[in-house]
């Protein structure tokens, strides 16, 4: 019985940590609506998704994303804290004329999209550990 609920509890948190790095990459496609020569990322949440089930006892954390470092204000690559191997870049629908693809109603909607999926996600979560509570006060 514990290793079922161990094993639902790491699925709903590597759900939620995909969604909520997901989360921070539509917010920098968002944040760089009018910089010149962007390109929009996102990631393949269904592939992430059954990459981190099959190595459930492998760290998440220890894969990290390359960043390049161009100013000694920048981020340190090892404090960057994403665990995706690889953001894509998405194919824009019509990119505007300055190169930008950033298309702001498609991150808008995946945006609220990704929110509600996590909210969904820990709302789930834990009426599933209320339901274990009750039955072992119960018992």
């Amino acid at each position: 019985m514990l290793d079922k609920l161990e094993q639902y509890l790491n699925f709903q948190q590597i759900a939620m940590r995909t969604f909520s790095k997901r989360q921070e990459i539509l917010a920098m496609n968002i944040a760089n609506a009018d910089t010149p020569k962007y390109q929009s990322r996102d990631v393949d949440f269904e592939k992430i998704l059954k990459k981190s089930l099959k190595s459930l006892d492998q760290d998440v954390k220890n894969c990290t994303m390359n960043l390049n470092v161009t100013s000694k204000k920048h981020l340190n690559k090892k404090n960057s804290g994403y665990f995706f191997e690889k953001i894509l870049y998405r194919t824009p629908d019509q990119p505007s004329a300055d190169k930008n693809t950033v298309d702001m109603n498609r991150e808008r909607i995946n945006f609220l999209d990704n929110s509600i999926r996590y909210y969904t996600s820990i709302t789930i979560t834990n009426s599933y550990i209320k339901n274990m509570m009750s039955v072992l006060y119960k018992g």
